[in-house]
């Protein structure tokens, strides 16, 4: 009801009636809002001194017995309250209208639901005991935030500044950082982040959570500490001396709470019994490092401390070290593989539940007694390029979801036709369709080291829209007509089509052809049954035409380059699977020319449409930023090039890009990369808006050199590509002045929308990046360090602190600490053979290197850019994930003992990863071998794993309501 929710927004604030809001106008959950003050016989005016909340329930009840009425008294109405009073005063007054309690309501109708049940009692458990807690005296811990008016007028005057706290998850007790946010980063005048030093400082702030901040004198500003610390609860460089100061700050007020489910661990048996008098308050860990210890109320502390499990917070008070919180439910046990999977999804907020009946009933059929194919409608409307057009994919080996495809041809003027070909999802997905809003919801496709979960189901994302080879698919196309010696773009063509891609290449296959080396034909299934002399034609055709796409990718590229586009370097780790889904290796991803060929021709084609989709509508159109990086995040790329004689010039994203190309070590390729690496990291992050919000100068995207970029060509996997596809489509009917079948979003509510799908794309990323982790360890972890070849690896030293260095691994793509001083105070040493030992002495750091001197002498340099001898281990942690380990072992580069055995290395740490990744689990599944088989039939269907309950549904309506659409953090 309308006073309902405005009740929520006056007891509750406005960011929980906006989650109210947006759960309300979800349509998956068949809600309708009624305005009951609008309606003549359920209005109640608000009697004199009467309190709001009082006058509210008494609207509510009084809407909920006229609409008892109003359906014939034949329908039970039920009014679920926390008000004691109202329940005694209205619980018995109209048969057939309850007035009960959420504890009533769930006993009477879902007393066979344990799972909420539990978490009902759980709630109220820790609500009683908040109560107990503000009757009993205390003395404060915190300070009060400031009122809500008071902390608006600051900001508005420039004594307060706004932001969102990031906390320093290696640092979580003593360091956060407030990245400044709206009006607050233009008037301020600080060109840096703020820090905000402690927890006292921090104020029951959690990380994400929107800040205002007060600067402090400026004799009390601190610096970042420069030293390498393990995430322990205390500061292990207190001795350390800090940077530089930098602004400094505390907490006088929180604008917005971003609280969601944490993955937390219970205390051991032991842990407990220090813990105190209390055994039933239990203080448990979160598995983010950067989230506080959370207070909760259980007497399940000893049966769960095994398992990861999902936690709320509930309050923060004053008068308390750590916030309260309720237990939610059990996800799985510690180190095995499904539940840390399951951990990562939680801590991400990645719901992944099956697809529902409602919306796999709107998608097409195609089965081998109905197959789908090309309708007569569609054939009369589209541009048909069947048998004009050689269209072909190049994808990763494996690929199903294969979104785009590639055309060159000779015209007979002589010019030539370049044609990239991209699914055409919309077709399939109508606005405002079950399956639009699901997609919508999820934002993208969530790609893990082992698995994926799609955005749309499998008929769409793996069938009917993956342009495969030798079938017939609708395709929106952008084709340009190219000077056949300049290549200038002469003329663009923008419109829906009809393709039959003749190969679904890999990018091995592709580049060995564009190598010359054809006999990789026999590697590429479209070749095999075709006779000589028609293959030897076809092969020729096709070697020409990824020729050609290269020389054009080449002059494209070379353009972008004049105007300061960036070749950023990337450590991408890709785990290498088999038909059955066993992992054969962790490897990082090897650069191939065809790679940058078909990223080219997808620039090229996203901006196109992004030119064309702001043309037809300047303040509606969904693009991309790259805003221009700050350049204090330059400063140690600036430091490290310099410390190998390179300046980088960093004004431009022209210039910073022409230092980047002349930092070459002819002795060394790893020098560059590691520099393009840093490069990359002190990028701010590309995000999606709506040209309505944004001035033209600021649609810029620096990384590409481009004035305007959007997202078109991954519609399978990015919601962000339906939106700019239906965009395209109003525009070409804009063109025709036809009638626009688009509904178009509002520039308001596509802001919203670009700041949710930024956030989705930012939980997609770090999923990703901690799924990869995982098999990282998963791979190293129950090996002997001491005794297994391949746990010793060549490193390369990118980073020097006041207690270690920070060090790559490019075998495995693994950044970490190496540390040079232990917990006892021993410093390395190593002999002239280049082993090391640990013994008692000091560190002496400058600028690019770092000297360890023992008690008797002997000294060993280690500088920027040196390769040294790695140990690799796995640090094993109950409360928070596994963590990589590195040991310097000798200062001299890792020498392979068999180097007639290099090129075997990697196939065997293929069969040794597939062995050693799938050990853990393997009993598990043969327990289980029923339950597995469904679920992989299920996997088949839906890609993604199924939900297990009615509890689980309503646990989706509820972390609905959490979501806030609004919420956007700088990525």
């Amino acid at each position: 009801m309308q006073t309902a929710c405005q009740a929520v927004q006056h007891q509750r604030g406005r960011r929980q009636y906006n989650k109210l809001r947006n759960l309300l106008k979800d349509a998956r959950h068949d809600c309708v809002l009624f305005a009951n003050e609008f309606q003549q016989h359920c209005y109640l005016p608000r009697e004199k001194g009467e309190a709001m909340e009082k006058w509210q329930t008494r609207s509510i009840y009084n809407s909920a017995v006229w609409y008892y009425h109003h359906c014939g008294d034949r329908m039970p109405i039920v009014m679920v309250t926390e008000d004691e009073e109202a329940i005694l005063q209205y619980g018995s007054e109209t048969e057939g209208v309850f007035v009960i309690s959420f504890k009533n309501y769930l006993d009477n109708f879902w007393p066979d639901l344990k799972a909420a049940h539990e978490l009902c009692d759980s709630i109220l458990q820790s609500r009683r005991e908040r109560e107990n807690e503000s009757q009993e005296t205390h003395g404060k811990e915190y300070p009060e935030h400031l009122p809500l008016e008071v902390l608006e007028a600051g900001i508005k005057s420039g004594r307060y500044i706004q932001g969102i706290l990031n906390v320093n998850k290696h640092r979580a007790q003593i360091e956060a950082f407030v990245r400044l946010q709206g009006a607050s980063s233009k008037d301020s005048g600080l060109l840096s982040d703020i820090l905000i030093h402690g927890t006292k400082a921090r104020n029951r702030s959690i990380h994400g959570d929107v800040v205002v901040v007060e600067l402090l004198p400026k004799n009390e500003w601190k610096g970042r500490t420069a030293a390498l610390c393990e995430n322990d609860s205390e500061d292990k460089a207190a001795g350390e001396s800090p940077s530089e100061p930098m602004p400094t700050g505390r907490v006088v007020g929180i604008l917005q709470k971003n609280w969601r489910d944490y993955v937390v661990t219970f205390p051991s048996k032991e842990e407990v019994q220090s813990q105190g008098k209390n055994a039933q308050k239990i203080l448990v860990t979160p598995w983010d490092y950067r989230i506080p210890k959370i207070r909760i109320s259980t007497q399940q502390a000893e049966a769960l401390q095994d398992f990861r499990v999902v936690v709320r917070i509930d309050s923060w008070e004053t008068t308390s070290v750590y916030p309260n919180g309720h237990f939610v439910r059990v996800l799985g046990r510690i180190g095995d593989l499904e539940g840390e999977i399951a951990t990562i999804l939680v801590e991400n907020s990645i719901s992944v539940v099956p697809f529902s009946e409602a919306q796999m009933c709107e998608m097409p059929v195609n089965t081998p007694e109905n197959p789908w194919k090309v309708s007569p409608k569609e054939e009369r409307e589209r541009k048909d390029l069947r048998n004009t057009h050689l269209v072909f994919s190049i994808d990763p080996k494996g690929c199903e979801d294969v979104d785009d495809t590639l055309s060159v041809r000779t015209l007979n003027n002589g010019n030539l036709e370049l044609g990239v070909h991209i699914a055409d999802v919309t077709h399939f997905v109508a606005p405002n369709s079950y399956i639009d809003i699901e997609a919508r919801t999820r934002a993208t496709t969530y790609y893990l080291a082992d698995r994926r979960f799609d955005m749309l189901p499998s008929i769409l994302s793996a069938d009917l829209c993956s342009l495969l080879g030798g079938v017939d698919r609708y395709a929106v196309s952008v084709m340009w007509e190219l000077d056949k010696t300049s290549y200038e773009i002469k003329k663009v063509w923008y419109g829906r089509t009809i393709i039959r891609s003749a190969y679904k290449l890999f990018y091995e296959a592709a580049q060995e052809l564009l190598d010359g080396n054809f006999s990789i034909a026999d590697d590429i299934p479209e070749f095999k049954a075709l006779e000589e002399q028609s293959r030897q034609a076809k092969l020729d055709e096709l070697v020409w035409a990824i020729g050609k796409l290269t020389d054009i990718a080449r002059h494209i590229r070379a353009k972008r380059d004049r105007c300061g586009a960036l070749e950023l370097e990337g450590v991408e780790v890709r785990v290498q699977l088999d038909d059955k889904k066993n992992i054969h290796d962790l490897i990082p991803k090897q650069p191939l020319e065809v790679h940058e060929t078909v990223a080219e021709c997808m620039i090229l084609a996203n901006h196109w449409v992004a030119k064309k989709i702001w043309e037809s509508f300047p303040h509606q159109a969904l693009l991309r930023q790259h805003p221009p990086p700050h350049q204090e995040f330059f400063s140690e790329l600036r430091e490290c090039a310099k410390a190998k004689g390179f300046f980088i010039d960093t004004r431009s994203n022209k210039t910073l890009a022409d230092s980047l190309d002349s930092a070459n070590d002819p002795s060394d390729p790893m020098v560059n990369k590691l520099l393009r690496s840093m490069a990359t990291q002190a990028m701010s992050n590309a995000l999606y808006f709506s040209t309505g919000s944004c001035a033209e100068e600021e649609f810029h995207h620096y990384g590409l050199a481009l004035d305007k970029y959007t997202h078109f060509t991954s519609p399978i996997r990015r919601y962000s590509d339906i939106v700019v596809h239906r965009l395209l489509m109003a525009a070409i009917s804009k063109d025709k002045k036809m009638e626009m079948k688009e509904s178009l979003f509002s520039n308001k509510d596509l802001e919203e929308l670009c700041r949710h799908i930024n956030n989705r794309n930012r939980a997609a990323q770090h999923s990703q990046k901690q799924s990869t982790e995982l098999f990282q360890c998963m791979y190293f972890k129950d090996r002997d360090p001491e005794t297994e070849e391949r746990c010793m690896a060549d490193g390369v030293i990118y980073s020097i602190r006041t207690n270690g260095v920070l060090v790559f691994i490019p075998r495995f793509g693994i950044k970490g600490a190496a540390y040079l001083k232990n917990k006892d105070g021993l410093v390395i040493s190593c002999d002239p053979e280049g082993s090391s030992e640990w013994k008692p002495g000091s560190l002496q750091r400058s600028q690019n290197k770092i000297t360890s001197t023992t008690a008797g002498g002997q000294s060993v340099t280690f500088h920027l850019f040196d390769h040294v001898t790695v140990k690799i281990s796995v640090q094993a942690l109950r409360c928070h994930s596994d963590t990589i380990r590195l040991e310097i072992i000798s200062n001299k580069p890792y020498m392979t003992p068999n180097p007639e055995l290099c090129h075997q290395s990697s196939l065997l740490l293929r069969s040794e990863l597939v062995k050693e990744v799938t050990r853990s689990v393997e009993e598990a599944q043969l327990a289980q071998e029923v339950k597995g088989k469904v679920l992989q039939e299920e996997y088949q269907e839906f890609c993604q794993t199924k939900g297990r309950s009615l509890y689980t549904l309503l646990e989706e309506i509820r972390d609905l309501a959490l979501l806030d659409v609004s919420d956007s953090y700088v990525m």
